[in-house]
């Protein structure tokens, strides 16, 4: 512990972590070791990592496979940019077609905030050389969340996360999020369905028109809003907003950069819908974060706008590391254990019981809505169930510390819209045994059982450790 102390100190003192600040008294995990969900810190102490990282490693950890693959790739040609190509970059590509089930051209980068930049940068050149040189706006929707870079942060509808940043890049306009728990519509989750789903869509195309069709360039979105607490759109809300984009000639752009690879229980999120985005982000699961890697895939007739016929009709846009050959290696094989396992099958039916399991906690007093696609999970928290009103952040950290305690790791929805950051997030990986599932519920329902709202912290016990599965 003296050890683990030495590091954390020197810590505090080099390393500026992701959502802080300067703080001389915080306090961070410092971790050792990851096999399958479960991760350890130097001390010893080990926990079940309910958000897979960073809703990231989807085939869960220690897979040996995936560093021989790197590392078998590392000593045959360890980089070389894609100027020029190489074998991983192809075969991935193929793959990812494969995936998509369409005709896709991929552009590679690092991170889905470089994703979704290369998104729009394609988006409106298209438009450019598509005789159409107006279209330069895009859409996309409150607590809808695509990245950090000045352009994806633009586009994300998290205010807390934009503000002292601004201005951002311009031309990024919102409208409100398909919420069927707050709908604003029919107000009530039972009834909330594709009527709902067809008037959230039509705010859309409202906007289109107010602003002019001719000059939007595309519209940005999840198939299910992630980061901004889960939420599952109405029937129908998917498949009408790509009608709209197709009747007004606007770009449909699908960010699957957390729904992509099995997370909701397909291969990509969208084809739930039985919808073909024009554009599809993606990044994260693509690896299951064992390498940086992330890939924007073009309809191959957008691509063939850019034939360089024209001064400037070129992709004018480089990335060093993109398409890094080890990380393709990685990817690839990351897919194959995908599909060698059915883990995209896998998380359809882990999230039908998990749903099951933690079914109780819909009873209570603080929690609002459980909901899910796959295994990927929101429990809203409200101060009471009648006035919808959101928890407080003191009500949220004590629900996630006593999670913590018992050996669950657990996420939440924190900085995005002022007053609705009280949603708890659980993503697990795809892999997650029986035993743990069971885990996860039992301990979901444990830390729920001293009502949050009467001011006293939740029950704490010292963590469960169960032996690595």
């Amino acid at each position: 512990m003296k050890e683990t102390r030495e590091w954390l100190e020197k810590d505090r003192r080099y390393v500026w972590h992701p959502m802080s600040g300067h703080d001389p008294e915080a306090s961070k995990m410092l971790m050792a070791e990851a096999d399958g969900a479960w991760i350890s810190d130097a001390d010893g102490n080990r926990y079940l990592d309910g958000m897979a990282g960073q809703w990231s490693v989807n085939v869960g950890y220690g897979r040996e496979e995936l560093a021989r693959a790197a590392y078998e790739q590392l000593k045959i040609m360890p980089f070389y940019p894609l100027v020029q190509s190489h074998q991983p970059a192809i075969e991935l590509a193929e793959k990812l077609n494969e995936w998509l089930d369409g005709e896709y051209v991929i552009f590679y980068s690092n991170s889905g905030s470089e994703a979704n930049d290369t998104a729009f940068k394609i988006a409106r050149q298209y438009h450019q050389q598509n005789g159409e040189p107006g279209r330069w706006k895009f859409i996309a929707r409150y607590r809808g969340y695509h990245g950090n870079t000045l352009g994806s942060l633009a586009a994300t509808g998290h205010a807390q996360r934009k503000y002292r940043y601004e201005p951002l890049a311009p031309g990024f306009l919102h409208v409100q999020p398909p919420d069927p728990y707050r709908c604003v519509y029919c107000n009530d989750r039972d009834e909330c369905g594709p009527e709902c789903g067809l008037r959230y869509a039509q705010e859309i195309e409202r906007v289109i028109n107010w602003e002019l069709p001719d000059t939007v360039a595309g519209v940005i979105m999840e198939p299910i809003i992630t980061g901004g607490g889960i939420v599952v759109p109405p029937d129908g809300y998917v498949e009408e907003v790509a009608r709209i984009c197709e009747r007004t000639g606007v770009l449909l752009i699908l960010d699957e950069v957390i729904c992509g690879f099995g997370r909701t229980g397909k291969r990509f999120g969208f084809q739930h819908y039985g919808i073909k985005p024009d554009i599809v982000t993606m990044a994260k699961g693509l690896t299951s974060s064992y390498m940086p890697l992330s890939a924007t895939a073009v309809r191959r007739e957008l691509f063939e706008k850019f034939n360089g016929t024209e001064e400037y009709g070129r992709f004018r846009h480089i990335n060093t590391f993109g398409g890094h050959p080890a990380a393709c290696a990685v990817a690839i094989r990351n897919m194959e254990i995908m599909e060698e396992e059915g883990l995209p099958e896998r998380s359809a039916e882990m999230g039908e019981k998990l749903r099951k399991q933690i079914s109780g906690l819909e009873n209570h007093p603080n929690v609002g809505q459980v909901r899910n696609k796959g295994l990927l999970f929101g429990i809203e928290l409200v101060e009471d169930k009648e006035s919808k009103q959101p928890a407080d952040a003191d009500m949220m950290n004590r629900v996630i510390a006593a999670c913590k305690s018992k050996g669950l790791i657990v996420g939440k929805n924190g900085d995005t819209v002022p007053g609705f950051n009280n949603v708890l997030t659980l993503c697990p990986p795809l892999n997650i045994t029986e035993e743990d599932l069971k885990f996860v519920a039992e301990t979901l329902k444990e830390s729920f059982e001293q009502p949050a709202k009467d001011g006293r912290s939740a029950k704490v016990e010292q963590p469960v450790r169960p032996p690595i599965a």
